[in-house]
């Protein structure tokens, strides 16, 4: 039988502060042979600690905190939360279900997901600075500027200008920051693209070979995925992703609307995918046109 070690820091100590408590912790749980540390949320907020734990050679089971949560109901009739509570209700969930997944050393994914994450954050970097270079050229050139810029461009348009007043050599030397900053944002993305591609490359993922995925689709496809397997079906993972639609039928009027549920950022990468297929001639565009044949509105989302 196995004994069920439950990782939450504060039972069954409390333990003291972070490094001398995890060491008495794992003193403690390795006092049973034949062990298994169940944690909760091993994705969230318990991954510190998961990943040390499978780092000092720990087997590590991740328990969701759905499975916890209802586990704490239906043992103590109500939800509230207590340390000790919380802690036998993780056990419970880790000894009763099947199937529940074992951690792993972090992997390129963990790096790709940072790197995304990064390159998600400089491409907002980048769409506000050229909001608000094409705002400042509209006071100082006639007819203001075009929506899409790229550095060199927006500089070609500055150096037609010179005004001599105080306001408009101010507006002036604000767009020129600006243009440095961007050029700078522009130097960053392209060098992250480029890292993002060669970790790609390096999993052996076939995801670029898709039209519409680029290095930072397939890097937050594989970085928040992870291990494919752990979902049991396409199903699974559609409802996962949230790219599943829902059942709304009434009596004998059957239709479905879309999932707000999910994964959103992996929603989006699929969803931008799907868009490019359709301005393409792809096998994307083909299924679409077949749907639109049989009768299916544009914008209703399919069951099969």
């Amino acid at each position: 039988m196995i004994d069920a070690v439950v990782c939450r820091l504060g039972w069954p100590g409390p333990f003291s502060a972070p490094e001398d408590g995890y060491r008495t912790m794992l003193q403690l749980g390795r006092q049973h042979t034949d062990r298994v540390w169940a944690v909760e949320g091993c994705n969230g907020i318990g991954r510190h600690i998961a990943q040390r734990l499978v780092a000092d050679g720990e087997t590590v089971v991740d328990v969701p905190a759905k499975l916890s949560a209802w586990a704490r109901v239906f043992d103590t009739g109500q939800g509230r939360k207590t340390d000790p509570v919380d802690a036998h209700s993780v056990a419970v969930a880790a000894l009763r279900t099947k199937g529940l997944r074992q951690v792993n050393v972090d992997d390129a994914t963990v790096a790709l997901r940072l790197l995304v994450d990064r390159r998600d954050g400089l491409g907002h970097a980048r769409t506000d600075l050229l909001n608000r270079i094409h705002k400042l050229p509209l006071e100082l050139l006639p007819g203001g500027a075009k929506q899409f810029l790229s550095a060199p461009q927006a500089r070609t348009l500055l150096n037609r200008v010179r005004p001599r007043d105080l306001v408009g050599a101010t507006r002036r030397r604000l767009v020129s920051e600006l243009i440095t900053e961007l050029a700078q944002v522009d130097k960053k993305i392209k060098a992250t693209n480029k890292e993002l591609t060669e970790i790609v490359e390096t999993t052996g993922s076939s995801l670029q070979d898709l039209n519409g995925i680029g290095p930072s689709g397939a890097a937050r496809l594989i970085g928040d995925i992870g291990d494919i397997s752990r979902f049991a079906s396409r199903g699974h993972f559609a409802s996962w992703n949230g790219t599943a639609p829902l059942d709304a039928s009434s009596g004998d009027q059957k239709r479905h609307r879309l999932s707000r549920a999910g994964n959103r950022r992996i929603n989006r990468a699929l969803h931008i995918m799907a868009i490019v297929q359709l301005r393409h001639d792809t096998e994307g565009r083909a299924y679409y046109r077949r749907q639109l044949a049989a009768g299916k509105p544009r914008r209703k989302p399919c069951a099969a």
